[in-house]
């Protein structure tokens, strides 16, 4: 437990003398005992379904499909830089697995399905592949497989893994400092150990939409207009059971399904057919269905304009749109993953240099991932303009204009520094 959980909070359960007289105790959580749960020792499943978010939601939502893949193909296009303290390295291990994390995926192949996973499910998974002391590989896991094992102090102390009826448990450190797995969830304010998915937030309007779509279709199916009804007018009004059962036959043979719309019905024995038809106000489930969509790329963080949402576009320009995207939606997901690869990976490089890898106050000198926003050309209309702003003053020297966009000072000027490209904006 220590190992896999390094810094963690020993167990709060002790008293308050023992706990006066252990001066060398680490400091611990005092609600650290109210998460134990009843199944201890047991793992805990997602009390959701992956798989009705997966196929409800993005495998048969164009809204969802079209959200999660732009998010999650904006995100793994941001070059991740790496830093210790403030020097850059540009050739480093970390960056080479990064770039190639398994012999079958590209670095932006395993990023897109690690925001995918994060975004259908609120969890995503990767495990850490080591081969004679180095981490080789990295795997972004399924979450509907993953399960969390909590520890007698109710952090999770193991992973398990299961897949065509087989487990595998995950516990074992596989470099000293680098826990097995990454898990990583989006905030879920009534779950301990998993993430909350934007489409459980959205479920109610994803099934809307999808509803409407349904019966849209079933509509085109049946000539694109609702049914009628047939009106016997026979002496008695009312028509015998073998008339009744030869007619519904004769209808549901020659007149229902796509391929037979706008067939003539050829009407005998006092039969007159009266059609009927759709109001105004019967049609609303279009602005529904729209409605819905808007709700879906809320829960997504997708300005509808980008997503060819009619109503509701706020933004006065596509530009404006795409800032607003990015600022608000892909760059605080690519943050989190940089400084959560960071805290992850870095022990098993700076172990290795005599860092103390398990003190959180161990420096600025650290290993750091930081995405490079001078990169991403949504937002090069904000970098030009601040360049231009920085260039127009005159009271600042050149390395004070270097550091105000983000630039290491120059290495003729400042000896003591190391030539960097850049520093994190």
């Amino acid at each position: 437990m220590a190992g896999l959980w390094p810094g963690r909070a020993k167990s709060a359960a002790v008293s308050v003398t023992a706990a006066n007289a252990r001066a060398d105790e680490m400091k611990a959580s005092a609600a650290g005992p109210l998460f134990v749960l009843e199944t201890l020792g047991r793992p805990v499943w997602t009390p959701r379904d992956y798989e009705a978010f997966a196929r409800e939601g993005f495998m048969q939502n164009a809204i969802v499909y079209r959200a999660v893949r732009m998010i999650s193909e904006a995100a793994a296009s941001v070059p991740l830089l790496l830093y210790e303290g403030d020097a850059e390295h540009d050739h480093h291990p970390l960056l080479d697995l990064l770039a190639r994390p398994s012999l079958d995926q590209t670095g932006a192949d395993f990023l897109e399905a690690w925001y995918g996973y994060l975004l259908v499910s609120g969890n995503a998974y990767v495990e850490a592949v080591a081969l004679e002391g180095r981490i080789r590989e990295l795997h972004a896991l399924r979450p509907d497989r993953m399960k969390v094992v909590p520890g007698a102090e109710g952090w999770p102390e193991a992973y398990e893994y299961t897949c065509a009826g087989r487990t595998v448990r995950f516990e074992e450190e596989p470099v000293a400092g680098v826990r097995p797995i990454l898990h990583v969830r989006l905030f879920h304010p009534v779950h301990d150990h998993y993430g909350m998915s934007p489409i459980e937030a959205a479920a109610q309007a994803i099934d809307i939409h999808n509803t409407a779509g349904r019966w849209n279709k079933a509509l085109l199916d049946n000539s694109a207009r609702p049914s009628g009804a047939l009106v016997y007018g026979g002496a008695d009004g009312r028509m015998t059971a073998e008339q009744f059962e030869r007619l519904k036959a004769e209808l549901e043979d020659g007149f229902q399904g796509p391929r037979r719309a706008g067939r003539p019905l050829l009407l005998e024995g006092g039969l007159d057919w009266k059609p009927l038809s759709l109001s105004p106000k019967d049609m609303d489930f279009i602005a529904a269905r729209n409605g819905a969509a808007r709700e879906i790329a809320l829960a997504f963080g997708v300005p509808p304009m980008l997503l060819g949402i009619p109503g509701d576009n706020t933004y006065s320009n596509y530009q404006e749109a795409q800032r607003a995207f990015w600022r608000s939606s892909v760059l605080p997901l690519v943050m989190r993953t940089a400084k959560a690869l960071s805290s992850w990976l870095a022990p098993a490089w700076e172990a290795g240099r005599g860092k103390a890898s398990h003190d959180p106050g161990r420096g600025q000198d650290r290993l750091e991932l930081r995405p490079d926003l001078d990169q991403i050309e949504a937002l090069s209309g904000e970098r030009e303009a601040l360049w231009a702003r920085v260039e127009k003053v005159s009271f600042l020297t050149l390395n004070e204009k270097r550091a105000a966009v983000g630039y290491a000072p120059l290495a003729e000027t400042v000896s003591s520094a190391p030539a960097t490209r850049k520093h994190s904006e």
